[in-house]
């Protein structure tokens, strides 16, 4: 055989410009799919967003009602009924209708066990095989720290020698009703609360939904429950609940959907509207309620780097264990003592920084455990002792 040794120089010089283009390709293409991937585990880890309502009246067949009117804006739904959750078949019939209409899901449970006709902690434990990670968690006890504050028999200090005595038994005695379920079980577990937040973590809850309501004010509010989350690296959120104490009992339209996106901005991770009793077909929710959380859906797609605008970098430091009520200036400290001299001042300079500072205060607590995260985690610090005008 004859070669044409310059034919064949020219063939092989191609072949090596064609090789040297497909590895560029290739560097280029691994480049493109490095960043893709990079990006999409930068998104992965934004926590994701909750919003729905909680269902706290009725049957099971209003249950499925509520599920079919929101389920198209909403990815969140409490069961807030101990009706259900103390049968283990409508339970799980509810349960599943709900995973099935594409929501996530919590569950109310209340003691005492004898109740119910199963065991709730196997329940969760079978819950978390079968539902996966739309099943968020427990919600027990309601509102601890708001009944600890207004002296209910339910409380959970009957009496203390001082404040830190009463830190100290409200934490043992939260801690031993919840452990069971994120201790030894590895559940998430939520409460909604209207006060003593930072104690509420303490005692080992994984979410507190800090309620929006009567007419307390909002962003004081997130101050308490955020700062308490955020310095515990535990989750926060904002339960929506009763303006008034009697027909309509929630606010309008306008004013739900200015709280939502006020928690929204502040980075509240669940948001959602307690819904009992039933004075209308959907509780006591009603179409403009409904209008509200369409449009804060849509609101929240077009606009997801809104979410947590609105950071708290600037802290007000409260002394150690000063369990202060916060809704007024007189308000109780545990509940089982009246306000004292230290009162007054601690609610005027936090009304002030508030005015100043607005949702980007946080309050917090001095405490030796998390002194150190306290001084990392804000560009400023106003201490409880200090001349804050």
């Amino acid at each position: 055989m004859i070669i044409n040794i310059k034919k064949f120089g020219e063939k092989r010089l191609r072949l090596r410009k064609f090789a040297l283009a497909i590895t560029i390709i290739a560097v280029l293409l691994s480049t493109i799919f490095l960043a893709i991937g990079w990006f999409n585990n930068e998104r992965q880890s934004i926590p994701e967003f909750f919003v729905g309502v909680e269902f706290a009246y009725g049957n099971a067949s209003d249950l499925k009602d509520l599920v079919d009117k929101v389920k198209n804006y909403t990815n969140l739904f409490v069961i807030g009924s101990p009706e259900i959750s103390f049968n283990q078949t409508l339970l799980n019939a509810t349960c599943d209708y709900i995973y099935d209409a594409g929501l996530s899901f919590i569950v109310f449970f209340s003691d005492p066990y004898t109740r119910y006709n199963y065991h709730p902690i196997i329940w969760i434990m079978k819950a978390k095989e079968k539902y996966g990670d739309r099943f968020l968690g427990a919600y027990h006890i309601d509102e601890p720290g708001g009944k600890q504050l207004d002296n209910s028999p339910s409380r959970l200090v009957l009496e203390a020698k001082n404040y830190t005595d009463a830190a100290e038994t409200y934490v043992k005695y939260l801690y031993y009703h919840l452990e069971y379920y994120g201790v030894y079980y590895g559940s998430s577990v939520f409460t909604a609360d209207y006060g003593l937040y930072w104690f509420d973590y303490r005692g080992g809850y994984n979410t507190v939904l800090a309620e929006f309501g009567w007419n307390h004010s909002r962003q004081l509010t997130i101050a308490t429950c955020r700062g308490a989350a955020k310095i515990q690296n535990k989750n926060w959120g904002v339960m929506v609940t009763w303006t008034y104490n009697g027909t309509p009992y929630i606010e309008s339209g306008d004013e739900l959907y200015s709280d939502l996106i006020l928690a929204y901005h502040a980075g509240a991770k669940y948001v959602a509207v307690f819904n009992y009793p039933k004075i209308v077909r959907y509780g006591i929710l009603t179409e403009e309620h409904f209008d509200a959380l369409k449009k804060f859906w849509n609101y929240t797609h077009v606009n997801p780097e809104s979410h947590g605008i609105v950071e708290g970098d600037v802290a007000y430091v409260l002394p150690k264990d000063y369990g202060f009520g916060f809704r007024h200036p007189n308000d109780t400290i545990w509940g089982l003592w009246k306000a004292d001299q230290l009162s007054k001042k601690i609610w005027d300079d936090v009304n002030n920084l508030l005015d100043r500072y607005g949702s980007r205060l946080d309050i917090v607590y001095s405490d030796p455990e998390f002194n150190n995260a306290i001084k990392n985690r804000y560009n400023r610090l106003i201490f409880w002792n200090e001349t804050t005008i």
